[in-house]
């Protein structure tokens, strides 16, 4: 009996040629090379080295050889997964150096930017300049004295010697929470009188006279009301500070001596003021106040060739109403006019804050825009 044949290989199996797996390598490195970002490479991954792909199912072929044929087919698969795996590897790596490339592109951190997402507040500049002119007067020994917004008729108007046929009565001037008599008329004394909103900070000088004995220093800072349109130069909501200055022996000369220092301290050492004759009912003599150009220092009167457009080359800019507190008003709080006096004077400070930064429209001051108030800072 013969001896069996060994060089028979009574099993051909298709997937395990030469040819079939160089193919399925080929093709397996060519779709990992294909792949654009890594999830595409994901996908490829599983469709050429997962447990259904060709090569995976070539190998399990390799079962069904005779054991001579084994090694070789054994060889040549796993010579083929071996590139397979490092095609993939290699692609991999590209792929994540691409994306790392991108993030550091797309998600950089501006380190310069602020590091705070919340935009810096700042302090409305109506506020900081209020607290700014009070200071000035607190440092000449001075009080800060506050009082009601809406308030008597009596103190806002018949203390401070306002007739009760006075144009400022009127509602074209005046907000009225609460009339007056039920018969129109004007009354004198503050439990029977109207209720509005005042009209100016005057009443709180009133209230500090009833409440106080003198010498009295205050300054009264704060919010008043006017039916005026808001506009370019008028708006019904603003704001005043006034000074009131009630002792023996008070005079004009204390009065323009106070003034000087208050305007050298606000707009520079060589500012100076010059008081022109006026009428205010809560004052006698009474004056209003200017203050020389803080653009042109005068240097604009007479002088076509560098005109003034903040003064209309005058050289001087009104700032407020000033005076001599009226005798009928000392006597309506309670002060003997004949042992006191005092003066008292007021400005806006609306227009203050035009004049020292040059805004142009007062409706910036009180449209809420961030972009007004951020360039003032927080200055306290």
């Amino acid at each position: 009996m013969s001896a069996p044949n060994k060089s028979y290989d009574p099993v051909e199996v298709e997937a395990l040629k030469p040819e079939e797996i160089e193919r399925m390598r080929d093709e397996a490195v060519a779709a990992f090379a294909a792949a654009g970002d890594l999830d595409a490479l994901a996908h490829a991954k599983t469709a050429h080295t997962g447990g259904t792909s060709p090569l995976a199912l070539a190998n399990r072929e390799i079962g069904a050889l005779p054991p001579h044929a084994k090694a070789a087919a054994g060889k040549l698969v796993g010579q083929a997964r071996g590139a397979v795996s490092k095609a993939l590897a290699a692609r991999q790596a590209e792929l994540e150096a691409e994306r790392d490339a991108r993030v550091l592109v797309e998600e950089a951190v501006d380190v310069t930017l602020p590091y705070d997402r919340t935009p810096a507040g700042a302090r409305h500049p109506l506020t900081t300049l209020m607290e700014r002119v009070a200071d000035v007067f607190v440092s000449m020994g001075y009080e800060v004295a506050e009082g009601p917004e809406v308030e008597a008729e009596w103190f806002n108007f018949d203390a401070l010697n306002f007739v009760p046929d006075h144009p400022a009565r009127q509602m074209q001037d005046t907000f009225f929470v609460q009339g007056t008599t039920p018969e129109g008329t004007a009354v004198t004394t503050g439990d029977e009188s109207g209720v509005v909103l005042r009209t100016h900070t005057s009443p709180v000088q009133a209230r500090t006279l009833i409440d106080r004995e003198p010498p009295v220093y205050v300054v009264c800072p704060g919010r008043v009301y006017r039916t005026d349109e808001l506009d370019a130069t008028h708006t019904p909501v603003f704001h005043q500070i006034e000074l009131l200055a009630v002792d023996e022996g008070l005079t004009m000369a204390d009065l323009k001596g106070t003034l000087d220092h208050m305007v050298q301290a606000l707009f520079g050492a060589d500012m100076k003021t010059r008081l022109r004759p006026n009428f205010f009912p809560f004052t006698e003599p009474s004056a209003e106040m200017d203050m020389l150009c803080y653009v042109c220092r005068g240097e604009s009167v007479g002088n076509p060739d560098r005109p003034c457009r903040t003064c209309g080359s005058e050289g001087w800019i009104e700032l407020g109403g000033c005076g001599m507190v009226n005798p009928k008003v000392l006597t309506a709080c309670g002060v003997d006019p004949e042992k006191y006096s005092g003066f008292a004077f007021g400005f806006g400070i609306e227009r203050m804050l035009m004049f020292r930064h040059n805004v142009e429209d007062m409706r910036d001051m009180v449209e809420g825009d961030v972009r007004f108030t951020r360039p003032f800072g927080m200055e306290i």
